[in-house]
């Protein structure tokens, strides 16, 4: 009884077994079940004497990563591609998964669509890892047929939007990193090197220059409240980021900032108008009519401006404006998009443009990425030359003085 309720659950989990077929050969292998006894009951239908079963040990498992799952799409596109059937196919993939929760999701899954539920339906259960975008294509490709076209158009989507993603990323993690190093360096600095110059300049009983007296009430500071401003850095950092997860009116605000910071605003602009036009274009060639289409798109831009923007596209479109004439009437989508979605409406290729749009600044990404990782370089060695060199040199004038002096 208490089997048959965690298989109706979905509980299931990984058996090691050793046995001997009908021929005496040693056999082993491994099986998902609800319990020993029904890995024992499977195996005996199947004419191995088992002796023995034993359950795997699995830990906890990273966090599911939106990566993994594109990678989970485009596995599963393959393989339904090359004829495997569906439930096979997420065995295979479960199998294949180095990470325990991913087993477990797909394992999930797996059971649900294996009881007649459909995979869209499925996959609906798990909004944190398959948003209304991917759910609404894989729908649109089991009503037609064509699911394992869309299950590679997503998989397709994914690996770009991901792509777009770890470029900006690569983009931020060394201005930040070097940011925070300079931060602790002038720290310790400020904390245990400065005071030791103190001490020996108060001997000298003569008056230090301005710039010394500034740096040694800095250090001063520190010395006196180094907690408070760890934990002021610290906690506000801390509570900054969660705000800008957390409300609403915190994201809209830095987007739009975010689109407005020299030169890093271009790179946040292009890939937002490349996620853009990348999700409107899986979704319409999926055959989603437009106006369902836009319900997507918006928030897969990444972008609340973009997001507000695509509602107002949505409206418009659903009183019968073109699609280029509402995306023009938002003022923030460059002239070659709506160009391009002018020639697709005309020719009836819009999907097709759009992918040559979503290519083309994605390609401006690259080179924006390339073009800000040489620009911050040179202006971050300026700037931490000029700050560490400044402590420096503030701290050995009262030394050359005393030496002009001799």
């Amino acid at each position: 009884m208490a089997v048959a309720a965690a298989a109706k659950k979905g509980q299931e989990f990984v058996f090691e077994w050793e046995g001997k077929d009908r021929n005496g050969k040693a056999v082993r292998g491994e099986m998902r079940a609800g319990g020993e006894a029904m890995v024992s009951a499977s195996l005996r239908r199947q004419g191995v004497l088992v002796t023995k079963v034993k359950k795997r040990r699995m830990s906890g498992g990273k966090a599911i990563k939106p990566k993994d799952i594109a990678i989970f799409t485009r596995q599963l596109a393959t393989m339904m591609r090359a004829g495997v059937p569906l439930l096979q196919s997420f065995d295979i993939v479960g199998r294949g998964s180095t990470n325990p929760r991913l087993t477990k999701l797909l394992n999930e899954i797996r059971m649900d669509v294996e009881t007649g539920t459909s995979l869209s339906a499925a996959l609906r259960k798990h909004p944190l890892y398959f948003d209304a975008l991917y759910c609404n294509l894989v729908e649109a490709g089991e009503a037609g047929g064509i699911l394992e076209t869309l299950l590679e158009r997503l998989a397709t989507y994914k690996e770009k939007t991901e792509a777009i993603k770890a470029k900006i990323k690569s983009a931020l993690i060394y201005p930040v990193a070097v940011l925070v190093v300079a931060f602790v360096v002038v720290a310790i600095i400020m904390i245990f090197v400065i005071p030791a110059f103190k001490d020996i300049f108060t001997s000298f009983g003569a008056d230090l220059p301005a710039p010394t007296l500034l740096v040694m009430a800095i250090s001063d500071v520190f010395v006196s409240y180094w907690y408070i401003i760890f934990g002021v850095v610290i906690g506000g950092t801390y509570f900054f980021f969660e705000s800008w997860k957390r409300s609403e009116k915190m994201q809209k605000t830095m987007d739009r900032l975010l689109l407005k910071v020299p030169v890093f605003g271009q790179l946040v602009y292009k890939s937002a108008v490349a996620r853009w036009t990348r999700t409107l274009a899986t979704m319409f060639a999926a055959g989603v009519p437009l106006v369902e289409a836009l319900d997507s798109v918006g928030g897969a831009s990444g972008n609340a401006v973009f997001a507000e923007a695509t509602e107002k596209i949505q409206k418009d479109v659903s009183t019968g404006t073109s699609l280029t004439a509402s995306m023009q009437s938002t003022g923030i989508f460059p002239v070659m998009v709506l160009q391009m979605c002018a020639i697709g409406e005309e020719s009836g290729s819009l999907d097709h443009m759009l992918n040559k749009a979503a290519e083309f600044f994605e390609d401006e990404v690259d080179e924006a990425v390339k073009g800000l990782s040489s620009l911050m370089e040179p202006v971050i060695i300026v700037v931490l030359g000029t700050l560490i060199g400044g402590i420096v040199v503030s701290m050995y004038l009262p030394i050359f003085k005393l030496g002009q002096v001799v």
